[in-house]
């Protein structure tokens, strides 16, 4: 049975000569699971808000679509608000209340839910998604993966017939991601639950969904089973890019025959096809620079006088000229640390140096004069003004000294740009500052991977002129690409660091797709490009 339908919908923006959307037609199923994909600016959170009618955007539209037969327009407002829920990129977005128990109860609340049938389903999916812990917790207090998972229950709790969601992973941590999608294809298989989901972390969702629909600049190019479309995308790299691991090297060794899509069967695939006389790569040592750019010494921080320690006893060294990627649980502390490293955050005890001097030593803003600039995760808070280019005048950020183009977004409002595109634009405002330490909260949240190749020659070419970068992710693949050292951080703590072919390897669940696909048969392989190197090197079994 057809739950959606969307008929030639094109849709264009205000004062856009060109159209978000151009004659997409795509329907789904009952109970049918279908992730979207495709470049930043692709049109994807758009299509989506079109299905959500209370979330569409002003512009012109032609078109129509359908809900379980009815188009959006005349459904009626219950049937709207409650049967088509919607998870948002940004999880602020969709907070709409101080505590988590009430956040819970507001949608059911509004809908004149009685008090028993309310406090009975958020009891229910507190339990299944595991927040009891924090449920009388302000909102405000919570990570952003906490955040991403409180809105799905929230939407949840309202029992949806159909599920969207824009990029629900993006700010949660790689195993809380893998729960996270797990939860998602329960919820399908167990409820019968309708789900279409963007995203730009493919490697755990598209093995799992029965549909793939892309998208290349606001028109549909591939809409068949997963391994179909990813079949379909072989001359298009911008795209293939950001496909699981094991569908890249099977494309970049000329793979024949069904494309493997899990880690499963990209090492059937590897082990069936090529040797393994030589196990490991030549891997150049790493030396860091003798002088220190960012230290924490014994440094403990807690939000409130009787709450614990977010920072407890965190101590670490950042070398000039590198770039030095944290990683770690949602809620461990890593914001927070880069927040007292940028003195926002005052720690109680303890030492932060930057650049050799003590952080309290910088007076009247002398820190970000040249020295030290953030970008923070939620990169809306950068943005005052109407558009992109008075957000560059105002801080007198030269087009022509960014090391990447973003002059097509010069006259759109910040706001109304996609979420990789609004980090393009926030980065080249915290650039302006021309610091020698840059900090960076989640840099490729939003970002597809053909944009997040780019970040990193962005971070590479700041490193080449003398910038140390500290980066918080929860993308390891990025971290395995561009980092000099990566850092464990648990409990308010670093616990491990080390180079990327020293870290990943050790790791079990932090680690890339291909350190798991490779590692027994390859050592220390971590990346595409180095399994695609080391099969090459050993040769197809004859």
């Amino acid at each position: 049975m057809e739950i959606l339908a969307v008929n030639d919908l094109t849709f264009t923006y205000p004062q856009c000569s060109s159209p978000a959307l151009k004659n997409i037609c795509l329907s789904l199923e009952k109970g049918e699971f279908a992730v979207l994909c495709g470049a930043t600016g692709s049109g994807k959170s758009t299509l989506l808000r079109m299905l959500k009618r209370e979330l569409s955007p002003l512009g012109d539209v032609s078109g129509n679509v359908s809900f379980c037969g009815k188009e959006l327009s005349s459904l009626d407002d219950r049937t709207s608000a409650a049967s088509i829920g919607f998870v948002m990129q940004r999880p602020e977005q969709q907070i709409v209340t101080d505590k988590v128990w009430h956040e819970l109860a507001f949608g059911l609340e509004n809908l004149g839910v009685k008090s028993d049938e309310i406090y009975r389903r958020i009891a229910e999916m507190a339990s299944y998604f595991g927040i009891g812990d924090w449920f009388d917790r302000d909102t405000a207090e919570l990570s952003g993966g906490q955040k991403q998972l409180l809105n799905l229950a929230s939407v949840l709790v309202m029992q949806p017939e159909l599920l969207i969601l824009d990029e629900p992973t993006a700010q949660l941590d790689p195993i809380a991601a893998a729960d996270f999608i797990a939860t998602l294809k329960r919820l399908n298989q167990d409820f019968g639950l309708t789900i279409i989901m963007a995203e730009h972390r493919l490697e755990d969702v598209v093995p799992i969904c029965d549909k793939l629909i892309v998208m290349e600049k606001g028109s549909i190019i591939a809409d068949a089973p997963p391994s179909e479309a990813v079949a379909q995308l072989k001359n298009r790299p911008q795209i293939l890019c950001g496909m699981p691991a094991a569908s890249r090297i099977y494309a970049m060794l000329g793979g024949s025959g069904s494309c493997p899509l899990t880690v499963r069967e990209g090492r059937s695939f590897i082990e069936n096809s090529y040797n393994n006389t030589t196990r490991v790569l030549p891997q150049a040592s790493y030396e860091h620079n003798d002088s220190a750019a960012l230290e924490f010494k014994d440094v403990y921080f807690r939000y409130s006088r009787d709450g614990r320690d977010i920072l407890d006893g965190l101590s670490f060294t950042v070398y000039s000229s590198e770039i030095f990627c944290i990683l770690g649980g949602n809620g461990s502390g890593k914001t927070t640390a880069l927040s007292a490293a940028a003195g926002l955050l005052r720690a109680y005890s303890g030492r932060i140096k930057v650049l050799g001097k003590k952080l309290k030593e910088y007076k009247n803003r002398s820190l970000y004069r040249e020295c030290l600039a953030m970008l923070p995760q939620d990169v809306q808070t950068v943005f005052l003004k109407n558009t992109v280019r008075e957000e560059l005048e105002e801080c007198g950020a030269e087009l022509s000294e960014l090391p990447y183009d973003i002059s097509h977004l010069l006259d759109k409002h910040p706001y109304d740009l996609s979420g990789g595109e609004q980090q393009l634009a926030a980065l080249a405002k915290v650039l302006a500052a021309k610091p020698k330490i840059l900090l960076l909260d989640e840099p490729t949240k939003g970002l597809d991977s053909a944009a997040k190749l780019n970040m990193i020659k962005v971070m590479q070419s700041l490193k080449a002129k003398g910038v140390t970068i500290i980066t918080v992710t929860h993308d390891v693949e990025f971290a395995a690409v561009c980092a000099d050292r990566c850092a464990m951080f648990f409990g308010g703590k670093i616990v491990s660091t080390g180079t990327p072919h020293d870290f990943f390897p050790r790791s079990s669940f932090y680690t890339t797709a291909v350190s798991r696909m490779t590692r027994g048969y390859y050592d220390n392989i971590i990346t595409v490009d180095d399994a695609a190197e080391i099969c090459r090197i050993n040769g197809r079994r004859e």
